[in-house]
């Protein structure tokens, strides 16, 4: 029984190490200089435990297999974290026939900056609009650009940082 408890120490030290350093690399993509050192003092700690006791008992299969398994699911966990957290910036592109000003002026309603332009398509003029929001907020937005025009291709990117320019005021 004491073999099955240490592989499940192993296993849970693991998961949450893997999954903080997880959070802690995104964290510092997006400039959290501080929060990223603070998780990543943490994590090495957790993982010093874990690694010594797997080599501790480098015999027993049960704590290398604990390890692997908490480093795999750590990393899903971690990516899992992250998403839900939805920190960060997107800038999002919205290509339509005929339907970018209609778009824009969704957002703008709903209290998004967006700017409009012309683009020249492959075979047509075509409306574009733009808009930086934060991460959490995409969603809301493909919505309303959903509710507009159904056809509309959309592109979603990451930003690192964005400076002045109209920001919606939380809800």
């Amino acid at each position: 029984m004491d073999i099955f408890l240490g592989a499940l120490f192993i296993f849970c030290l693991r998961l949450i190490d893997v999954s903080m350093g997880t959070v802690r690399i995104l964290m510092a993509v997006r400039g959290r200089r501080l929060l990223a050192s603070l998780i990543g003092f943490v994590e090495v700690i957790i993982f010093l435990v874990a690694i010594s006791q797997v080599v501790t008992n480098i015999g027993n299969w049960w704590n290398v297999l604990a390890y692997a398994g908490g480093f795999a699911l750590g990393t899903v966990l971690g990516v899992t974290i992250e998403n839900k957290l939805a920190i960060g910036l997107v800038e999002i592109n919205v290509i339509s026939m005929g339907k970018g000003t209609e778009i824009a002026e969704a957002l703008r309603e709903q209290g998004y900056g967006a700017t409009e332009f012309l683009g020249a398509g492959q075979t047509n003029i075509v409306d574009m609009v733009r808009t930086v929001v934060r991460r959490r907020e995409a969603p809301s937005v493909m919505a309303l650009t959903s509710d507009v025009d159904e056809e509309a291709f959309v592109t979603v990117s990451d930003m690192k940082s964005a400076y002045r320019g109209r920001w919606r005021l939380r809800k």
